[in-house]
Protein backbone atom coordinates (compact mmCIF):
# COMPACT_ATOMS: atom_id res chain seq x y z
CA UNK A 1 0.00 0.00 0.00
CA UNK A 2 1.37 3.43 -0.94
CA UNK A 3 1.67 6.38 1.37
CA UNK A 4 -1.14 8.30 -0.35
CA UNK A 5 -3.56 5.36 -0.40
CA UNK A 6 -3.28 5.01 3.38
CA UNK A 7 -4.53 8.57 3.91
CA UNK A 8 -8.06 9.91 3.64
CA UNK A 9 -7.52 13.61 2.99
CA UNK A 10 -11.21 14.47 3.42
CA UNK A 11 -10.95 13.48 7.09
CA UNK A 12 -8.51 16.31 7.76
CA UNK A 13 -10.98 19.09 6.97
CA UNK A 14 -14.29 20.20 8.46
CA UNK A 15 -15.72 21.06 5.05
CA UNK A 16 -14.83 20.05 1.54
CA UNK A 17 -14.54 21.66 -1.87
CA UNK A 18 -16.75 24.61 -2.71
CA UNK A 19 -19.23 23.44 -0.05
CA UNK A 20 -16.85 25.00 2.51
CA UNK A 21 -17.47 28.50 1.12
CA UNK A 22 -18.66 31.24 3.44
CA UNK A 23 -22.50 31.24 3.19
CA UNK A 24 -23.64 33.64 0.45
CA UNK A 25 -25.73 35.85 2.72
CA UNK A 26 -22.85 36.43 5.13
CA UNK A 27 -20.44 37.06 2.26
CA UNK A 28 -22.69 39.67 0.68
CA UNK A 29 -23.10 41.53 3.96
CA UNK A 30 -19.33 41.84 4.27
CA UNK A 31 -18.68 42.72 0.63
CA UNK A 32 -21.50 45.26 0.65
CA UNK A 33 -19.48 47.43 3.03
CA UNK A 34 -16.52 47.65 0.66
CA UNK A 35 -16.16 50.78 -1.44
CA UNK A 36 -14.86 50.17 -4.99
CA UNK A 37 -11.70 52.04 -5.94
CA UNK A 38 -12.19 54.89 -8.41
CA UNK A 39 -9.60 55.92 -10.97
CA UNK A 40 -8.14 59.37 -10.43
CA UNK A 41 -9.30 60.50 -13.87
CA UNK A 42 -12.87 59.59 -12.92
CA UNK A 43 -13.04 56.81 -15.48
CA UNK A 44 -11.84 53.35 -14.56
CA UNK A 45 -10.55 50.57 -16.77
CA UNK A 46 -12.06 48.11 -14.27
CA UNK A 47 -14.71 46.49 -16.47
CA UNK A 48 -15.95 43.97 -13.90
CA UNK A 49 -15.53 44.48 -10.16
CA UNK A 50 -17.55 43.85 -7.01
CA UNK A 51 -20.88 45.22 -8.16
CA UNK A 52 -22.59 42.11 -9.54
CA UNK A 53 -20.64 39.41 -7.72
CA UNK A 54 -19.28 38.07 -11.00
CA UNK A 55 -16.78 35.23 -11.33
CA UNK A 56 -13.60 37.30 -11.76
CA UNK A 57 -12.30 40.84 -12.00
CA UNK A 58 -11.62 42.24 -15.47
CA UNK A 59 -9.37 45.21 -16.23
CA UNK A 60 -8.94 46.71 -19.70
CA UNK A 61 -5.38 46.81 -21.01
CA UNK A 62 -6.07 48.37 -24.41
CA UNK A 63 -8.66 48.30 -27.17
CA UNK A 64 -8.93 44.56 -27.71
CA UNK A 65 -7.33 43.11 -24.57
CA UNK A 66 -8.37 42.90 -20.96
CA UNK A 67 -6.87 40.95 -18.09
CA UNK A 68 -9.00 38.54 -16.02
CA UNK A 69 -7.96 37.95 -12.40
CA UNK A 70 -9.35 35.34 -10.03
CA UNK A 71 -8.39 33.00 -7.23
CA UNK A 72 -9.98 29.90 -5.73
CA UNK A 73 -8.84 27.35 -3.17
CA UNK A 74 -10.50 24.88 -0.82
CA UNK A 75 -10.10 21.93 1.51
CA UNK A 76 -10.03 18.36 0.12
CA UNK A 77 -13.11 17.24 -1.77
CA UNK A 78 -11.73 13.74 -2.50
CA UNK A 79 -9.19 11.55 -0.74
CA UNK A 80 -6.86 11.04 -3.69
CA UNK A 81 -4.30 13.91 -3.56
CA UNK A 82 -3.60 13.93 -7.30
CA UNK A 83 -7.32 14.12 -8.12
CA UNK A 84 -7.84 16.84 -5.52
CA UNK A 85 -5.12 18.90 -7.17
CA UNK A 86 -6.71 18.40 -10.59
CA UNK A 87 -10.16 19.35 -9.30
CA UNK A 88 -8.94 22.46 -7.49
CA UNK A 89 -7.02 23.65 -10.54
CA UNK A 90 -9.94 23.07 -12.92
CA UNK A 91 -12.21 24.91 -10.51
CA UNK A 92 -9.91 27.95 -10.31
CA UNK A 93 -9.43 28.09 -14.08
CA UNK A 94 -13.20 27.93 -14.54
CA UNK A 95 -13.66 31.52 -13.39
CA UNK A 96 -11.57 32.72 -16.33
CA UNK A 97 -13.57 30.61 -18.78
CA UNK A 98 -16.81 31.87 -17.22
CA UNK A 99 -15.78 35.40 -18.26
CA UNK A 100 -15.07 34.27 -21.82
CA UNK A 101 -11.32 34.43 -21.33
CA UNK A 102 -8.30 32.18 -21.73
CA UNK A 103 -5.99 31.50 -18.75
CA UNK A 104 -2.44 32.73 -19.22
CA UNK A 105 -0.53 32.13 -15.98
CA UNK A 106 -1.31 30.81 -12.51
CA UNK A 107 0.45 30.43 -9.18
CA UNK A 108 -0.18 27.79 -6.52
CA UNK A 109 -1.84 28.48 -3.16
CA UNK A 110 -1.11 25.74 -0.62
CA UNK A 111 -1.89 25.35 3.07
CA UNK A 112 -0.49 22.18 4.64
CA UNK A 113 -0.51 20.61 8.13
CA UNK A 114 3.10 19.42 8.00
CA UNK A 115 2.91 17.80 11.44
CA UNK A 116 -0.11 15.67 10.43
CA UNK A 117 0.28 14.82 6.73
CA UNK A 118 3.62 14.04 5.06
CA UNK A 119 4.70 16.79 2.71
CA UNK A 120 5.23 14.17 0.01
CA UNK A 121 1.44 14.01 -0.24
CA UNK A 122 1.38 17.75 -0.99
CA UNK A 123 3.68 17.04 -3.92
CA UNK A 124 0.97 14.82 -5.41
CA UNK A 125 -1.58 17.61 -5.00
CA UNK A 126 0.73 20.04 -6.78
CA UNK A 127 1.38 17.49 -9.51
CA UNK A 128 -2.37 17.21 -10.14
CA UNK A 129 -2.73 20.97 -10.36
CA UNK A 130 0.18 21.17 -12.79
CA UNK A 131 -1.37 18.49 -15.02
CA UNK A 132 -4.61 20.43 -15.42
CA UNK A 133 -2.80 23.74 -15.94
CA UNK A 134 -0.79 22.08 -18.71
CA UNK A 135 -3.98 20.74 -20.28
CA UNK A 136 -5.37 24.28 -20.25
CA UNK A 137 -2.19 25.68 -21.84
CA UNK A 138 -1.71 27.86 -18.75
CA UNK A 139 1.73 28.57 -17.33
CA UNK A 140 2.07 27.51 -13.69
CA UNK A 141 4.89 29.37 -12.00
CA UNK A 142 5.57 29.13 -8.28
CA UNK A 143 3.10 30.31 -5.67
CA UNK A 144 2.85 30.51 -1.90
CA UNK A 145 2.57 27.94 0.88
CA UNK A 146 1.86 28.13 4.61
CA UNK A 147 1.73 25.70 7.51
CA UNK A 148 -2.01 25.30 8.10
CA UNK A 149 -4.12 23.16 10.47
CA UNK A 150 -6.22 22.02 7.48
CA UNK A 151 -4.97 21.14 3.99
CA UNK A 152 -6.00 23.70 1.38
CA UNK A 153 -5.09 24.06 -2.28
CA UNK A 154 -5.97 26.20 -5.26
CA UNK A 155 -4.66 28.70 -7.77
CA UNK A 156 -4.51 32.41 -8.39
CA UNK A 157 -5.06 32.79 -12.13
CA UNK A 158 -4.52 35.58 -14.65
CA UNK A 159 -6.11 35.34 -18.08
CA UNK A 160 -6.83 37.43 -21.15
CA UNK A 161 -10.16 38.29 -22.74
CA UNK A 162 -11.42 40.47 -25.58
CA UNK A 163 -13.52 43.21 -23.91
CA UNK A 164 -15.98 43.05 -26.82
CA UNK A 165 -16.59 39.33 -26.24
CA UNK A 166 -16.82 39.33 -22.47
CA UNK A 167 -19.18 36.95 -20.67
CA UNK A 168 -20.66 38.51 -17.55
CA UNK A 169 -23.50 37.76 -15.17
CA UNK A 170 -25.31 41.08 -15.56
CA UNK A 171 -25.88 40.84 -19.34
CA UNK A 172 -28.89 38.49 -19.36
CA UNK A 173 -32.00 39.53 -21.24
CA UNK A 174 -35.56 38.24 -21.42
CA UNK A 175 -36.37 35.73 -24.14
CA UNK A 176 -33.03 33.90 -24.00
CA UNK A 177 -32.75 30.17 -23.15
CA UNK A 178 -30.58 28.89 -20.30
CA UNK A 179 -28.02 26.15 -20.95
CA UNK A 180 -26.17 24.09 -18.33
CA UNK A 181 -22.92 22.45 -19.41
CA UNK A 182 -22.29 19.93 -16.59
CA UNK A 183 -24.66 17.71 -14.58
CA UNK A 184 -25.36 18.54 -10.94
CA UNK A 185 -24.84 16.42 -7.86
CA UNK A 186 -21.13 16.45 -7.06
CA UNK A 187 -21.90 18.01 -3.67
CA UNK A 188 -24.06 15.05 -2.68
CA UNK A 189 -21.58 12.50 -4.03
CA UNK A 190 -18.60 14.19 -2.40
CA UNK A 191 -20.50 14.23 0.88
CA UNK A 192 -21.04 10.47 0.55
CA UNK A 193 -17.40 9.96 -0.41
CA UNK A 194 -16.24 11.78 2.72
CA UNK A 195 -18.56 9.73 4.92
CA UNK A 196 -17.97 6.29 3.40
CA UNK A 197 -14.81 6.36 1.28
CA UNK A 198 -16.76 5.27 -1.81
CA UNK A 199 -15.25 6.64 -5.01
CA UNK A 200 -17.43 8.10 -7.77
CA UNK A 201 -15.40 8.21 -11.01
CA UNK A 202 -18.14 10.09 -12.90
CA UNK A 203 -18.00 12.88 -10.33
CA UNK A 204 -14.20 13.09 -10.53
CA UNK A 205 -14.38 13.16 -14.33
CA UNK A 206 -16.93 15.98 -14.23
CA UNK A 207 -14.97 18.05 -11.71
CA UNK A 208 -11.67 17.70 -13.59
CA UNK A 209 -13.16 18.54 -17.00
CA UNK A 210 -12.27 22.05 -18.11
CA UNK A 211 -15.01 24.51 -19.06
CA UNK A 212 -12.81 25.69 -21.92
CA UNK A 213 -14.75 24.18 -24.84
CA UNK A 214 -18.12 25.33 -23.50
CA UNK A 215 -16.79 28.85 -22.97
CA UNK A 216 -15.30 29.02 -26.45
CA UNK A 217 -18.58 27.79 -27.93
CA UNK A 218 -20.49 30.47 -26.02
CA UNK A 219 -18.20 33.25 -27.23
CA UNK A 220 -18.35 31.95 -30.82
CA UNK A 221 -22.16 31.95 -30.61
CA UNK A 222 -22.21 35.61 -29.58
CA UNK A 223 -23.36 34.91 -26.01
CA UNK A 224 -22.77 37.80 -23.60
CA UNK A 225 -24.07 36.38 -20.30
CA UNK A 226 -22.79 33.39 -18.33
CA UNK A 227 -21.57 32.28 -14.93
CA UNK A 228 -20.16 29.07 -13.53
CA UNK A 229 -22.04 26.91 -11.04
CA UNK A 230 -19.98 26.27 -7.94
CA UNK A 231 -20.47 26.60 -4.19
CA UNK A 232 -23.75 28.51 -4.23
CA UNK A 233 -25.44 25.83 -6.34
CA UNK A 234 -27.49 26.24 -9.50
CA UNK A 235 -30.21 28.19 -7.71
CA UNK A 236 -27.73 30.51 -5.99
CA UNK A 237 -25.74 31.36 -9.10
CA UNK A 238 -28.88 31.71 -11.21
CA UNK A 239 -30.34 34.05 -8.59
CA UNK A 240 -27.23 36.22 -8.76
CA UNK A 241 -27.39 36.27 -12.56
CA UNK A 242 -31.06 37.26 -12.62
CA UNK A 243 -30.67 39.90 -9.91
CA UNK A 244 -27.69 41.47 -11.69
CA UNK A 245 -29.44 41.36 -15.08
CA UNK A 246 -32.85 42.57 -13.90
CA UNK A 247 -34.73 39.51 -15.20
CA UNK A 248 -36.52 36.43 -13.86
CA UNK A 249 -35.65 32.84 -14.78
CA UNK A 250 -38.07 30.01 -15.41
CA UNK A 251 -36.17 26.84 -14.49
CA UNK A 252 -37.39 23.48 -15.80
CA UNK A 253 -36.31 21.09 -13.04
CA UNK A 254 -37.09 18.03 -15.19
CA UNK A 255 -34.50 19.17 -17.76
CA UNK A 256 -31.65 19.57 -15.26
CA UNK A 257 -29.15 16.67 -15.59
CA UNK A 258 -27.67 14.84 -12.60
CA UNK A 259 -24.75 12.49 -12.20
CA UNK A 260 -25.47 8.79 -11.57
CA UNK A 261 -26.38 7.83 -7.97
CA UNK A 262 -27.09 11.41 -6.89
CA UNK A 263 -30.78 10.92 -6.12
CA UNK A 264 -30.08 7.60 -4.42
CA UNK A 265 -27.39 9.18 -2.26
CA UNK A 266 -29.58 12.16 -1.43
CA UNK A 267 -32.40 9.84 -0.34
CA UNK A 268 -29.94 8.12 2.01
CA UNK A 269 -29.13 11.44 3.69
CA UNK A 270 -25.89 12.54 2.06
CA UNK A 271 -26.43 16.28 1.75
CA UNK A 272 -23.78 18.99 2.28
CA UNK A 273 -24.73 21.63 4.83
CA UNK A 274 -23.77 24.24 2.25
CA UNK A 275 -26.58 23.07 -0.03
CA UNK A 276 -29.22 23.74 2.60
CA UNK A 277 -27.68 27.13 3.38
CA UNK A 278 -27.80 27.96 -0.34
CA UNK A 279 -31.52 27.15 -0.45
CA UNK A 280 -32.24 29.17 2.69
CA UNK A 281 -30.52 32.18 1.11
CA UNK A 282 -32.38 32.07 -2.19
CA UNK A 283 -35.75 30.78 -0.92
CA UNK A 284 -37.32 34.27 -0.43
CA UNK A 285 -36.78 34.91 -4.15
CA UNK A 286 -38.23 31.61 -5.43
CA UNK A 287 -41.65 30.73 -6.81
CA UNK A 288 -41.40 26.92 -6.69
CA UNK A 289 -43.80 24.34 -8.08
CA UNK A 290 -41.60 21.42 -6.95
CA UNK A 291 -41.05 19.79 -3.57
CA UNK A 292 -38.39 20.56 -0.98
CA UNK A 293 -36.15 17.65 -1.99
CA UNK A 294 -35.97 18.90 -5.57
CA UNK A 295 -35.09 22.40 -4.37
CA UNK A 296 -32.26 21.09 -2.19
CA UNK A 297 -30.81 19.21 -5.15
CA UNK A 298 -31.04 22.32 -7.32
CA UNK A 299 -29.17 24.20 -4.59
CA UNK A 300 -26.53 21.47 -4.23
CA UNK A 301 -23.12 23.03 -3.61
CA UNK A 302 -21.01 22.19 -6.65
CA UNK A 303 -17.24 21.97 -6.90
CA UNK A 304 -15.82 22.73 -10.37
CA UNK A 305 -19.31 22.73 -11.86
CA UNK A 306 -20.31 23.67 -15.37
CA UNK A 307 -21.22 26.95 -17.00
CA UNK A 308 -24.72 28.38 -16.84
CA UNK A 309 -25.08 30.16 -20.16
CA UNK A 310 -27.77 32.62 -21.23
CA UNK A 311 -27.96 31.20 -24.73
CA UNK A 312 -28.25 27.86 -26.47
CA UNK A 313 -25.12 25.74 -27.00
CA UNK A 314 -25.29 22.65 -29.23
CA UNK A 315 -24.73 19.44 -27.32
CA UNK A 316 -25.77 20.79 -23.93
CA UNK A 317 -29.23 20.74 -22.30
CA UNK A 318 -31.48 23.78 -22.19
CA UNK A 319 -32.80 23.96 -18.61
CA UNK A 320 -35.00 27.06 -18.76
CA UNK A 321 -35.25 30.59 -20.03
CA UNK A 322 -35.01 34.20 -18.96
CA UNK A 323 -38.24 36.20 -18.89
CA UNK A 324 -39.16 39.78 -17.94
CA UNK A 325 -38.60 40.54 -14.27
CA UNK A 326 -41.35 39.58 -11.85
CA UNK A 327 -41.67 41.55 -8.62
CA UNK A 328 -39.93 39.75 -5.77
CA UNK A 329 -39.15 36.64 -7.85
CA UNK A 330 -35.81 35.89 -9.50
CA UNK A 331 -36.47 32.19 -10.19
CA UNK A 332 -39.71 30.40 -10.97
CA UNK A 333 -39.09 26.63 -10.63
CA UNK A 334 -41.46 24.31 -12.42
Amino acid sequence: MTLTSELRLTQYAAGGGCACKVPPGELERVLGALVPAVASEGQSDLLVGLESGDDAAVVRLDGDRAVVLTTDFFTPVVDDPYDWGRIAAANALSDVYAMGGEPLVAVNLLGWPRDRIPFEVAAEVLRGGAAVAAEAGCHLAGGHSIDDPEPKYGLAVTGLVDPDHLLRNDAGRAGVPLTLTKPLGVGVLNNRHKATGEVFPEAVLSMTRLNRDAARAAVAAGVTCATDVTGFGLLGHLHKLCRASGVTAVLDSSAVPYLPRVRESYAEGYVPGGSRRNLDWVRPHLAPAVDEDELVLLADAQTSGGLLVAGELPGFPVVGELVPAEAGVTIRVR
